[in-house]
């Protein structure tokens, strides 16, 4: 039965920690990413449709993207959606492809950038935290239900920190590596 919690207590902080993977490549640094037109649909023949499924998208240098659609006709589509979205990209369409140049951010966005990044990071710790404390309270009920005894309680919840503090950490080291990837010129 512990078996079974610590997996699923595992699952749920795994699951957690791609999360704010996912959140931090779509977060806009000073390169180019086709990360950073994930969130993006276009409006594919009346369904909304990620910007990928119509088209291919690179990035051949740092600081450009070049999205080249599969039917030309998507292409003021594309054009649209991106500057609807709350990227501040102006992508430039030639009638071929459209190309996005990446400007250069100021320090001053940098450093917020920075901050949500650490903010997105605190609420990842706070959802493992909330993980812990629902596991933990399964563990004692099971003790007060009389499935398991005192020292397999002590020894369930000092494995469960040690899983907490293990994904901690490597919250920790993201948010290090995102922060500099950020402040990176």
């Amino acid at each position: 039965m512990f078996t079974e919690i610590k997996s699923k207590c595992e699952n749920e902080m795994n699951g957690t920690l791609e999360y704010l993977r996912h959140e931090f490549s779509t977060l806009r640094t000073g390169r180019a990413s086709v990360t950073l037109l994930d969130g993006i649909k276009v409006d594919y023949y009346g369904t909304q449709t990620p910007l990928s499924q119509v088209s291919s998208v690179s990035v051949p240098e740092a600081r450009l993207i070049v999205i080249q659609p599969w039917e030309k006709k998507m292409l003021g589509v594309i054009e649209k959606a991106i500057m609807a979205s709350d990227l501040s990209l102006n992508p430039n369409n030639d009638g071929q492809v459209i190309r996005i140049p990446i400007p250069a951010m100021t320090d001053e966005r940098r450093k917020e950038m920075v901050k949500f990044a650490h903010k997105l990071a605190e609420e990842a710790k706070v959802s493992i935290r909330n993980h812990r404390r629902e596991v933990n309270t399964v563990i004692k009920k099971s003790e007060s239900d009389g499935n398991i005894s005192k020292d397999n309680v002590a020894d369930g919840l000092d494995e469960i920190q040690e899983i907490t503090d293990k994904y901690i950490k490597r919250i920790d080291e993201a948010i290090k590596t995102k922060e500099k990837e950020i402040l990176e010129i």
